[in-house]
């Protein structure tokens, strides 16, 4: 529809209106004539006029209520009407702002007197449509577009457009915001698809006062880079916001922008994190003096410089400060050459990796360096409070106490202070810990001026002496263990194999076999508890085979359910294709067990176990938080319980020998170490996690083993072997040993399997009795510490003569503690003890059959 389709429209909804009120003016020329005639007869005042004057009066009468009726509803009216029509056509042309009124297609249906003036007329004094007003501007056209989508959505949009350049003589662009939004309906029939209402508003002024806006800062920007000085802002976390281009020359950055730039890339040593305390200080922390501190250039060189920060407090609460940067430590006075020393004094007490400070004879903090605030995590700059309160903040009333009285002795010039040691509890349970070390500052003829302060970082330190003294701990221990291991597992191997013998000539209804099993029994609980001891000091001997954890954990799945008893539900989670590993099945096993009676003990009264076996990948074995931990592949044993948890001190020490958390007699301290020691000789790694009052979780991380061809061969031929269990045999054997007891078992035990035994009681007898024999023995089964002549001299004197002698070495130490003086081709086999008579049998017949 065209405007002047518009405009006719207007007029016909005038015509309509003024219709209806054109009526009730025909009726008043009829009233003003009836009105005459009545008064005329009335005046008359006849008789036969009486009946005439009365209907007159009474028809005058009607006209008169119908016309106060009409004024009562509004159609009438005494003075003259504006039509709603009209009124609203005067608000629409004064507004301020243009409104156009278009189809969907962009045809102009009525515009106000603004949008006429901003938009322009056409030839035919039509206002134009914004296709043609913004003809020959490419971003107005594309603008219109984006609008005009906007619109087909239903979805009501704004834009910016520039419609007319600036003129020649100063007069500056039109800038228009133009407002596109769908109209669903519109009372005119071709138009039935609906319109759509435009807005303009001129934004000019806008425009320009934002383009003096930037012409200020674009001004005081290169003020800010021609300075003859370096300036540069960080925000409280250190991050460098900005620093001028002549600061960026300095420094040799190419571009001044430099993007993820921070203070300790700037700043030398301690200084960065002194910088960085004052942007985080309070607001009224007062402005340090001058700072002479090392930057660093972007090579890596160091650059002298002195600096006046200045606090800054942001926007939102945000902290931070802004720094002028002058070339050179003497920068502020370079006169004063005798000064120079003292400045270079300085300059080296900021850049200290250890804290310094001087503190006033009133008991306050003076002068702080980098390293001091960052070792103290308390702003140096301020000074509310004293310097017993900044040292002993957090610190105990002995230690309080202790700096108290070392600061008095200080400021009375007292010197050969003791140190004092401050800890600073921080999250997770651990503590900083700093030494203090406090000297008088005397001036002239010994008048104290206060005192200094040195502070070192000794956590470290601690922690290393701690480790240290657990690892001296754990080595006596251990060489307890391995000292009583050899005398320990003799007597154990008679016990365990005498009752074997007898178990053999005993039926299990004779009375004796009962208290000969419970003598066994009670042997091995005493060989698990020396190969506990061993297992925690890692001197056990292992006997790795490639195994699959989740066959390990399924082979245990009856033991554990007798362990846990009714009230815990056990529930194993096997993952998929587990890799292999290369462990010692059993010890595997125990560390299970182990970590199943210790998720048991934290459920008193009931809960959940989950054991869960899953493969780790190299990128997944990154994210583990743990210490020492190689990137690798794993295999993951997750043990996790809903008991009582423990808390970090605790959690702690858990791996420690002998600590328990279990009452007396309840306990015995060992189980979880074992499992440590296990799972580090194996080597793994082991980690734990726990919750208070929600449980625990012990994480078993063994590297991933890829079999070969000949440890496959091997592994199946040892699996045929354990399958047929017949021990007897033939061959004649020596047995060395010098125990009494131990060499009559083994004796006795290898007889009754069918093979020819002669034996000896150490290595010199062996010798003689293989001489006498010209050397036809199959078999020496000797121990290794032995009077004399030890296991391994005896195998290299044998061998001399016999080369292929089979050798089977029995001992209550590890192999380890003997192979090194072997040659490392050297083919021999181990036996631990204590042994049985089944494993003797075994050990015997696999080493005959080779």
């Amino acid at each position: 529809m065209s405007g002047g389709a518009a405009r006719r429209l207007d007029s016909e909804q005038d015509e309509r209106v003024g219709a209806a009120f054109g009526g009730y003016g025909l009726l008043t020329p009829v009233v003003i004539v009836l009105a005459f005639a009545t008064a005329a007869l009335a005046v008359l005042s006849s008789s036969s006029t009486q009946p005439v004057v009365l209907t007159l009066m009474a028809v005058l009468a009607a006209f008169g209520v119908f016309f106060l009726l009409c004024l009562a509803a509004g159609h009438v009216q005494l003075t003259e009407r504006t039509s709603e029509t009209a009124a609203r056509r005067e608000l629409v042309e004064h507004t301020g702002e243009g409104l156009l009124l278009t189809s969907v297609r962009g045809s102009v249906l009525t515009a106000n007197r603004t949008a006429r003036r901003l938009l322009g007329v056409n030839a035919f004094d039509e206002v134009r449509s914004l296709d043609e007003a913004l003809a020959g501007n490419p971003r107005g056209l594309e603008a219109l577009f984006r609008l005009t989508r906007a619109v087909e959505r239903g979805v009501t949009a704004s834009e910016d457009v520039r419609l007319t350049e600036g003129t020649g003589d100063g007069a500056a662009p039109l800038w228009l915001r133009i407002t596109a939004k769908p109209v669903d309906s519109l009372p005119v029939a071709d138009e039935a698809g609906g319109a759509v209402l435009w807005s303009l508003t001129d934004i000019s002024a806008d425009r320009a006062r934002d383009r003096r806006r930037l012409a200020g800062l674009e001004a005081r920007l290169a003020t800010f880079e021609a300075m003859p000085v370096g300036v540069f802002s960080a925000d409280a976390s250190g991050r460098v916001g900005c620093l001028n281009a002549r600061l960026a020359g300095w420094l040799g950055y190419r571009d001044a922008a430099t993007p993820d730039l921070h203070l300790r890339d700037m700043v030398a040593g301690e200084g960065a994190a002194l910088l960085a305390s004052f942007g985080a200080g309070s607001e009224t922390a007062a402005d340090p003096g001058p700072l002479a501190l090392d930057l660093l250039t972007e090579d890596g060189r160091c650059w002298p410089a002195t600096l006046l920060v200045h606090h800054e407090g942001g926007v939102g609460g945000e902290r931070g400060f802004t720094a002028v940067v002058l070339a050179g430590r003497d920068a502020l006075a370079p006169e004063a050459a005798g000064a120079q020393p003292e400045a270079q004094l300085a300059h080296h007490m900021q850049s200290a990796p250890f804290g310094i400070a001087t503190i006033g004879t009133d008991g306050l903090i003076a002068s702080a360096n980098g390293a001091f605030n960052r070792l103290m995590i308390e702003a140096a700059s301020t000074r509310e409070r004293g310097a017993i309160d900044i040292l002993a903040r957090t610190a105990g009333a002995d230690e309080r106490a202790a700096i108290a009285g070392a600061l008095e002795q200080a400021l009375a010039g007292k010197a050969n202070i003791a140190p004092v040691e401050i800890d600073i509890p921080i999250a997770a349970g651990d503590v900083l810990t700093r030494r203090l070390f406090l000297a008088p500052l005397s001036g002239a003829r010994g008048h104290s001026q206060g005192a200094i302060a040195y502070l070192i970082d000794v956590t470290e330190q601690k922690a290393l002496e701690v480790k240290y003294a657990q690892a001296q701990k754990m080595e006596a221990v251990g060489k307890l263990a391995g000292g009583i291991a050899h005398d320990f597992n003799n007597v154990l191997t008679a016990i365990i194999g005498f009752s074997d013998l007898l178990l053999g000539t005993h039926r299990p209804s004779d009375p004796a076999y009962r208290n000969i099993r419970n003598i066994r029994t009670s042997a091995d609980r005493a060989a698990e508890l020396v190969g506990q001891l061993l297992a925690f000091s890692r001197r056990q001997t292992l006997r790795p085979e490639i195994v699959r954890l989740s066959d390990v954990v399924s082979d245990n799945a009856a033991m554990l359910n007798r362990l846990l008893g009714e009230k815990i539900e056990l529930k194993i989670t096997n993952g998929r294709d587990l890799w292999h590993v290369k462990a010692d099945k059993s010890q595997i096993g125990q560390v299970i067990i182990n970590l199943a009676v210790n998720a048991r003990d934290a459920m008193p009264v009931g809960g959940q176990l989950v054991i869960r076996t899953k493969n780790v990948t190299e990128r997944e074995s990154q994210r583990v938080k743990g210490e020492g931990m190689q990137v690798g592949e794993y295999v993951l044993i997750e043990a996790e319980d809903t008991g009582t948890g423990m808390s970090p001190e605790v959690l702690a020490k858990i791996f420690e020998p002998f600590f328990t958390t279990k009452g007396v007699g309840k306990g015995t301290g060992l189980g979880l170490s074992t499992v440590y020691g296990i799972v580090k000789q194996t080597g793994g790694f082991i980690y734990a996690d726990s919750t208070p009052g929600k449980g625990t979780t012990f994480r078993v991380y063994l590297p991933r083993h890829e079999p070969t061809a000949e440890e496959t061969a091997e592994q199946a031929t040892a699996n045929r072997k354990e399958r047929q269990r017949d021990l007897t045999g033939t061959g004649r054997v020596l047995v060395v040993e010098d125990e009494d007891a131990v060499r009559t078992f083994a004796i006795e035990a290898l007889k009754r399997q069918g093979y020819e035994v002669l034996s000896a009681s150490d290595g010199e007898e062996a010798l003689e009795i293989m001489n006498a024999c010209d050397h036809r023995v199959d078999l020496v089964v000797s121990d290794v510490i032995m009077p004399e002549m030890d296991g391994p001299t005896l195998m290299k004197e044998l061998r001399k003569r016999s080369p292929d002698l089979k050798f089977i070495f029995v001992s209550g130490y590890p192999d380890d503690a003997f192979k090194h003086a072997l040659d490392p081709k050297a083919d021999f086999t181990f036996l631990p003890k204590p042994y049985s008579l089944a494993q003797i049998a075994a050990k015997v017949k696999e080493q005959m059959g080779r």
